[in-house]
Order: C-alpha cells, then sequence, then structure tokens
C-alpha cells in the first residue's frame, strides 16, 4: 500500500509506485523495501552519537579487563559527548570531529586524542554496520590533520654483550631476595616483558616433566594466552595472539631452582611477603637501581639488549641474506611484535612454522650472555624472607 491522499502527496505516490515497479522488475518484494526504509528512518531518528557510542562500548566491554572498559567509556564522556554526543551520526563530518579532538591536543594530551580518534572510527564502522548510511569514514580522513604523537623515551637498556654479562653476575652476587635474583636471571633469558614474568603461574608452564629434571624436558615452553599479552585491547581473547615462548635450557633449569622455593603456590616468582600473589612490579626495578644501574638498565630494558645483540651476531654471523631476514622476522615473533603488514593468520602461522629455531635462538642468546655467569646454584643461598 502506497498510502491515502491527503496524506501521501501525488507526486510523492507516483515516486513510490515507480519504485515498487522497479522493485518487482528486479525481483524484490516492494513490500520489504518499505519495511527496511522504515527501519533506517527509525534508526536515523534516534541515532546519535551518544547512543551508538554506548551500543558499541557494551558490545566490545566483555572482550576488555574492566579498567580498560572504564576508561574508554570516561574518555567519551569526558570528551566526546559534551561536544558530539547529540548529534545525529551520519551528520558527522571532518571539520567537527578534528575541532572536538583539537581541544583534547591543546591540554597536551595527544596520545588520549589519537585514541578517541581510534574509538570514533570504530564506533562508526558499528553504525554502519547496524545500516546508517554514512559515506567513508570522516574519523579516518581526519588522522593526517592530527599532532604527531611524541616518540616514547626509549627503556634504558645495555646493548653490549659484555656489558650485560657484567649486569648479570652483579645482580647474582647482591644480597638480595633469591627469588628475585632468579627472576631477573629468567628475565634476562626469556626476554618476554617483566609483567608477565611476575605473573606467571606454574600451570602456564608445558611440557616439562619436574620429577626428571631438565634435561629430560627439551620440548618445554611458557604459554601466554592473549588476555596476559599486552596487545591492542581488541585482540585480547583472539586464539590467534596466544603467545608461547620455547624455554632455552638454562632457563628450564632456572625455573627447576626457584620450584625449590616457591613451588606449593601458585605463582613462579611470588610476591616476597605473600606467595599468592605476584612480585611487585617495582621488585627488579629495585633490585637494578640499588645495584648501580639507574638511567642504564631497566627490566624492560632486556628486550632491547636482546633485539639489539642477537640481530648484530646474526648479522655478522650469515652470510645468506635471505637467511638473516628471516631469523631478523623470528627474533620479532621471539619478543611478540607482530610485523608491520603481517595479518594475524600468518603472524600464528609464522609462529608455528618457526618453533624450533625459536628454541635455537633462545639458547644462543642464553649461551652468549652467561658466559662465566655465577653458577645457579648459588643464586639460592643469601638472604630470604619467610612467605605466607
Amino acid at each position: 500500500m502506497i498510502g491515502t491522499y491527503p496524506e501521501v502527496r501525488l507526486s510523492d505516490a507516483r515516486s513510490r509506485s515507480d519504485s515498487a515497479k522497479l522493485a518487482l522488475k528486479e525481483g524484490r518484494d516492494p513490500q520489504i523495501d518499505v519495511k527496511k526504509q522504515r527501519l533506517a528512518n527509525q534508526e536515523l531518528a534516534s541515532g546519535t552519537f551518544e547512543k551508538y557510542a554506548r551500543d558499541w562500548w557494551k558490545v566490545q566491554k566483555p572482550r576488555w579487563r574492566p579498567v580498560h572498559a572504564n576508561d574508554v567509556l570516561n574518555s567519551m564522556e569526558r570528551d566526546l559527548f559534551p561536544h558530539v554526543g547529540p548529534l545525529p551520526i551520519h551528520e558527522l563530518n571532518e571539520p567537527v570531529l578534528l575541532g572536538v579532538l583539537e581541544k583534547v591536543e591543546e591540554r597536551g594530551a595527544i596520545e588520549t586524542a589519537h585514541r578517541l580518534r581510534q574509538r570514533i572510527e570504530r564506533v562508526i564502522r558499528y553504525a554502519k554496520a547496524k545500516g546508517v548510511p554514512i559515506i567513508g569514514n570522516p574519523a579516518t580522513e581526519i588522522k593526517e590533520a592530527m599532532s604527531p604523537v611524541p616518540k616514547r623515551r626509549k627503556w634504558p637498556a645495555l646493548t653490549k654483550v659484555e656489558e650485560v654479562r657484567a649486569l648479570i653476575r652483579r645482580i647474582d652476587t647482591s644480597n638480595s631476595y633469591p627469588v628475585t635474583r632468579l627472576a631477573s636471571r629468567f628475565l634476562a633469558l626469556v626476554a618476554q616483558r617483566p609483567g608477565m614474568v611476575h605473573r606467571m603461574k606454574w600451570d602456564h608452564l608445558q611440557d616439562i616433566e619436574w620429577s626428571k629434571g631438565p634435561d629430560a624436558s627439551p620440548a618445554a615452553h611458557w604459554y601466554i594466552n592473549s588476555e596476559e599479552m599486552k596487545l591492542e585491547f581488541d585482540r585480547r581473547g583472539d586464539e590467534e595472539f596466544d603467545h608461547d615462548v620455547p624455554l632455552a635450557s638454562q632457563a628450564l633449569e632456572v625455573l627447576f631452582e626457584v620450584r625449590k622455593l616457591t613451588g606449593l603456590g601458585p605463582y613462579v616468582f611470588p610476591n616476597c611477603w605473600n606467595s599468592h600473589a605476584p612480585m611487585s612490579e617495582n621488585a627488579l626495578n629495585s633490585l637494578y637501581r640499588r645495584q648501580g644501574f639507574k638511567g642504564k638498565h631497566v627490566p624492560h630494558g632486556w628486550r632491547t639488549s636482546f633485539s639489539t645483540i642477537m640481530n648484530e651476531k646474526l648479522e655478522r654471523g650469515l652470510m645468506a641474506e635471505q637467511r638473516f631476514m628471516i631469523d631478523r622476522l623470528v627474533i620479532d615473533i621471539m619478543l611478540a611484535h607482530l610485523p608491520t603488514g603481517m595479518s594475524a593468520e600468518e603472524f600464528a602461522y609464522n609462529r608455528s612454522r618457526f618453533s624450533e629455531r625459536r628454541r635455537e635462538l633462545a639458547n644462543e642468546w642464553a649461551d652468549h650472555i652467561l658466559v662465566d655467569a655465577v653458577p645457579l646454584q648459588e643464586l639460592i643461598g643469601g638472604r630470604r624472607r619467610a612467605v605466607t
């Protein structure tokens, strides 16, 4: 039914009649087209940016950690909703969005402005998926007009192997808590993010025969799911971004030693006061500062040390350019860096494909930095604190 006069003007009736005839000619049901248009009109009438932003947030919330979910909503309520919240989302354009984000930049929050732009971009994509007729994505177009994100200060890191060996000996012979010294040795060997080492649990370690000694577990590895990884938040929970760390024999030996001290609790490297809590985020930082490495090396710096020293070592030792480039890729995979342009599927494929090479490089790194190192058993001695 097209409608009745005078509610529907004659010109509108002719237009609707022509549309219905065209739909029939193309094999479509005109009534379905009318229902689609009615739904679209309803969406447009109630479709403010704030509505779609809150709906998008509710959809994404289960994939995020609570702290991040709150940060996302709070940032939109503070910086976006007061300015563009009431506007129909299909009417947003580049100048309007840029003007809002420039206000954020003016207070010096450049990174926050860029994160907000990404969130607007995703909200608009969500609205388009819900049927809102939006041409392009204005949040994408304004990226080049925004202030560049300042380069982050690099983590202090030692990048000469002799310096790294000296650091390891200095820490190993310090009069600090044995578990903290073992954590430092393990972190140096695996070159993963310190927070992941602090939170590592015994049940994260796989293919290890604890009753038979390190030599009986050549396939030992540390499995880290994507929830524990420091990844883009929209990749949390995505199995493609789980990360496993093949363990060098020396790293496995550290685990066997620390198990003598902490094996009854859930955490491999627990808090010195409470075995049911992870090691303090500041424990290793404080140890390095006390041993004279303030401004020279921090726990996160082991990743830079590993990447720099191993790439230089490979460059000197490999004559074939193709092999060198492959090993550079393997080093990125070991650090859980997603190379630019590589999809999640390619990353997962290469992670599996180069599993044995990752273990070989882990052992090469361990051999390289532990020259003249203190015997591992000596790290067990020294000052201890009782854990509850």
